[in-house]
């Protein structure tokens, strides 16, 4: 075993300790919020077979992440780390199912190592608070890649029925993205490691079967919502199949941008979005891609023990097919990071045991010397831009500092061990910050936020409570607990009476006052879209002059 069981008590509790502080950061608009509040009017209405976006239909995702969040709601009422729950446990069986698979192909000594490069990584991290649909796909994805590399090595039913029912999971969370990504590189697998005997056999008939069994429910679901509807328009068309839509029509309207305002015309966009989303690992992991691929084309690619392709060669076509796509968005990569995270390790043990320890020596240096100026950038900015509301937070950081510093100058350990060891912590000393200093402080500016603390603290009541139609407010109805109505501003005059609220910006709030409605109580909101930041806002001096107003008014 490389990693000592020392590192592993000390790296994964300070990993959770990074998780658990994400999920009680506010929810974020716009996805995260719309989501959270979509999930909770299912739960509120106890209506399961409906997805709804304020007033109006939602075709877009599939039902899994809804109806988990909802059951989460269930067991422990309407929170945001409620919410969050099952991403968070989607995401501990990612890095599960990364340990096994990367066990399974390399040996049981880089397990543990393939799990926390996962669990470290920035984009895994980053969707365990801003969570939309790609933990659970995630980990959905990396269980169903699992139990098909031992099915088709071991041409056992069990699984394969287990591998199909993750794709089934992972179909129902994101429709045909995880179907192409597994098909994709699993067709590289039995490509190189010659095991059509397994695919040609009436065990993947079952398997087949069951996967359509599995996804029944989301069937029905858009059968009852859609099909049975016809009359229902939908972005301007009639006659709606909800079933078509998630077996053929969502996959191919993402490819073409269909029904989407922004395409990209980016064909490097995935490429260069791996360089954050892939932090601290994707100069190593480009490095194994192409040296993994540069091997199998030495050995004209004959199979042979501890080497495989679906990680790198599998990985690269993923990539290259969605490049083509003209809507793109840097977590469709998600997926992908637990393949990437055995690449990367597999490749280290492949330098280790060539007896090549000089590059990972270089690779060690590197991400020390690179890793070191950013975590000091990233906690000086997460200062300079807020306050310090809570000296445990600077305790904490402290602690973790100490802890690398020390292993990094006191340790004698392989370069091998460095590099995991120091690189994993450089990410949760990073992350630690961020999640409990700077989304918490960036999330007042988020101006949903601050009217959801003024409405509890006035307990005003939700029932006489609006939303002016069209502006980002879904983080207003999800702490209000309740799918608020929503009016225009040329409705204001005559259907907001005394006594009621509206959540409006700036612009219609002014255009009331000219038409003479009077407001009793007004409360001004600083408003950002935290989404979109840029180094005028983060600056303290200049940030006044960034910010829009929102008003939370009662007539």
């Amino acid at each position: 075993m490389i990693l000592s069981r020392r590192d592993l008590y000390v790296l994964y509790p300070l990993l959770l300790l990074v998780y658990i502080a994400g999920l009680f950061i506010p929810v974020m608009e716009n996805d995260s919020a719309q989501h959270a509040t979509m999930a909770m009017r299912m739960y509120l209405e106890n209506d399961f077979l409906h997805i709804y976006k304020g007033t109006h239909d939602y075709l877009d995702k599939p039902h899994m992440h809804f109806w988990l969040a909802a059951l989460s709601f269930k067991l422990f009422g309407i929170s945001a780390w409620a919410y969050r729950l099952p991403a968070f446990l989607f995401t501990l069986i990612g890095a599960m199912y990364t340990h096994r698979l990367a066990k399974y192909f390399y040996g049981r000594k880089i397990g543990h190592m393939a799990s926390l490069v996962f669990l470290s990584s920035q984009a895994i991290i980053l969707s365990n608070h801003d969570v939309r649909t790609d933990a659970v796909l995630t980990g959905a994805t990396i269980f169903a890649l699992y139990h098909f590399v031992k099915y088709l090595d071991r041409q056992t039913i069990k699984n394969v029925i287990l591998g199909f029912l993750g794709l089934a999971i992972g179909f129902s969370t994101k429709g045909q993205l995880a179907v192409f990504v597994c098909g994709m590189v699993l067709f590289v697998h039995v490509l190189y490691a010659n095991k059509w005997k397994s695919v040609f056999s009436w065990k993947v008939l079952v398997g087949l079967a069951s996967f359509f069994l599995f996804i029944s429910p989301v069937l029905y679901a858009y059968y009852i919502q859609f099909d049975l509807h016809p009359e229902k328009v939908f972005n301007g068309h009639s006659n709606i199949s909800g079933i078509k839509f998630i077996l053929w029509d969502q996959s191919f309207n993402r490819l073409t941008a269909t029904g989407f305002g922004n395409t990209s015309p980016d064909y490097l966009f995935f490429f260069h979005s791996i360089l954050w989303a892939f932090l601290p690992w994707p100069l190593i992991m480009y490095t194994a891609m192409f040296s993994n691929i540069k091997r199998a084309l030495k050995y004209k690619f004959k199979s042979y023990e501890s080497f495989e392709l679906m990680t790198s060669l599998g990985v690269l076509l993923v990539l290259l097919v969605i490049s083509t796509s003209k809507f793109k968005l840097p977590h469709y990569l998600n997926s992908l990071i637990p393949l990437m995270s055995i690449l990367v390790v597999g490749f280290l043990w492949y330098l280790q045991k060539s007896q090549k320890v000089k590059y990972i020596k270089r690779w060690f240096n590197f991400q020390v010397g690179l890793f070191s100026v950013l975590s000091v950038l990233v906690i000086y900015l997460c200062f300079w831009a807020f306050p310090v509301h809570h000296i445990s937070i600077i305790i904490g950081l402290v602690v973790i500092a100490v802890l690398l510093i020390l292993f990094l100058i006191k340790e004698k350990a392989s370069p091998f061990r460095k590099l995991i060891v120091s690189s994993v912590g450089f990410m949760i000393l990073i992350n630690f910050c961020l999640n409990t200093q700077f989304y918490p402080n960036l999330l007042q500016y988020q101006s949903g936020i601050t009217a959801s603390k003024i409405i509890k603290e006035n307990n005003i009541d939700v029932n006489h409570l609006y939303l002016r139609k069209d502006i980002e407010a879904w983080s207003v109805s999800f702490y209000a607990h309740k799918n608020l109505k929503e009016v225009s501003v040329d409705e204001i005059p005559n259907q907001i009476k005394k006594g009621e609220w509206v959540y409006l910006e700036e612009a219609s709030y002014l255009r009331t006052q000219k038409e003479g409605v009077v407001w009793s109580k007004v409360y001004p909101l600083d408003h950002y879209r935290i989404t979109r930041l840029k180094m005028k806002f983060l600056n303290p001096n200049s940030r006044p002059s960034t910010l829009s107003k929102r008003y939370l008014v009662q007539r």
